[in-house]
């Protein structure tokens, strides 16, 4: 009967760290094609920041917003759960995002409705608005983005699962902070930049100096956050070593540990 409960609770463990993963991923992935800027947020002027000999703005994915959450639960997951728990869960995501793909690429392309149109044809000064070449217009950039996102989600996860294990073997069960962070700041050097050259340079219309400003300004964020959260991080891992108790706890980080060396 003990064990019973100890197995439901680590599988609700994974359901909920799954569902924190794939939730945050597909709203990256749609959310993601609005470029916006931090100093106007901030009511700042342009900031015009050398980074490396790059002049830019700060100018960032919204998607970029929560996109450090989903590697903070990839390595939560990897913690506890193993090579096995943050394979699955990646093809998993990458599989749902694909399905979404399908979903929305078939909504864009069906006939709008008469009256639709005509309520919507007005936006809020007064001219005339197309409603459905908005909805298709932002949708299919989302699709843009997903593409390149596919292979960027994919290599960057296995690269940061690999890294937070190999920082794990340096360290033991010690220095959680090293190997979150140091697993992050390797695979979004991935992620940054192979998502904006395969969504907004190779199908879209960015030029190689736009996408190296932005995947510049977006890693440093990604990284800085990253850092920032840290204490998140282990508070988690608290509220998960309570959750399961301390004896269930280290017979899944011990049973993750001997998975990756399977």
């Amino acid at each position: 009967m003990e064990n019973s409960s100890h197995l439901n609770k680590k599988t609700f463990l994974y359901l909920i760290l799954a569902s924190f993963f794939i939730t945050n991923a597909i709203i990256a992935e749609f959310g993601g094609v609005k470029i916006f800027s931090v100093e106007k947020l901030l009511g700042l002027a342009p900031l015009q920041l050398n980074i490396f000999g790059i002049i830019t703005d700060l100018n960032l994915s919204v998607g970029v917003l929560i996109w450090p959450i989903v590697f903070i639960f990839s390595d939560i997951i990897n913690e506890y759960f193993g090579k096995t728990g943050v394979r699955r869960i990646s093809f998993i995501t990458a599989g749902m995002i694909a399905y979404a793909f399908l979903i929305i690429l078939m909504w864009t392309d069906m006939p709008p409705a008469d009256f639709w149109m005509k309520l919507n044809g007005i936006d809020a000064q007064g001219k005339p608005f197309d409603i459905n070449f908005a909805y298709t217009t932002i949708f299919r950039m989302g699709l843009g983005i997903i593409v390149g996102s596919l292979t960027a989600f994919l290599v960057s996860q296995l690269v940061d699962a690999y890294v937070f294990h190999y920082f794990r073997k340096l360290t033991g069960h010690k220095f959680l902070w090293l190997r979150a962070t140091g697993s992050t700041v390797v695979s979004q050097l991935i992620d940054s930049f192979v998502i904006l050259f395969i969504a907004f340079y190779f199908l879209g219309n960015w030029s190689l100096e736009q996408v190296f400003r932005v995947g510049l300004v977006q890693y440093i964020y990604k990284v800085l956050l990253a850092i920032a959260l840290t204490p998140l991080i282990y508070l988690v891992h608290i509220a998960i070593d309570k959750y399961l108790g301390k004896e269930t706890s280290e017979i899944l980080i011990e049973e993750a540990d001997q998975n990756w060396e399977k």
